[in-house]
């Protein structure tokens, strides 16, 4: 069943719990932005600023540490969702097991490290390295992709 979208399929079941890891950091994510932005009564909009209580005005603001959990969860957007796509394309062109597991594991590992490195705020080149290291496993399945395409 190589290179098929079933669960008998090994590579496609190790893109599926990668895949769940991934999106369900991405869900954190948002979890983490309104958690942050009730607990400490900053908010975007008026309408929502009224759940603080009167004086709604006043909670209409930016908080830094919100907008650094903002612009990580962004990022993860820019990168979890071609990953998605691309990985899904690449279990289509039957790569090994061990290939694909890696490439999946390093993607999500390095996601999970540049949300660290971002909210801990870690000096640079931590996180646009751990960025990086996710971005080429993407693009290298990418490549496999087109590769396999061609005839």
């Amino acid at each position: 069943m190589s290179g098929s979208l079933s669960t008998d399929n090994e590579v496609f079941r190790v893109y599926l719990a990668y895949s769940a890891l991934a999106v369900l950091k991405l869900l954190a994510m948002s979890s983490l932005t309104s958690f942050n932005r009730v607990s400490r009564k900053v908010y975007d909009n008026l309408e929502d600023a009224k759940l603080g209580g009167p004086d709604a005005h006043k909670f209409v603001r930016k908080d830094p540490f919100i907008e650094r959990i903002r612009r990580c969860h962004l990022n993860d957007l820019e990168n979890i969702v071609p990953f998605l796509i691309i990985g899904i394309l690449y279990v289509l062109t039957g790569p090994s097991v061990y290939a694909a597991t890696w490439h999946f594991r390093i993607f999500v590992v390095s996601r999970f490290i540049h949300m660290f490195a971002y909210l801990a705020q870690l000096p640079q080149p931590s996180r646009a390295t751990a960025m990086y290291i996710g971005w080429c496993a993407t693009a290298s399945m990418a490549v496999q992709c087109l590769q396999a395409g061609q005839y």
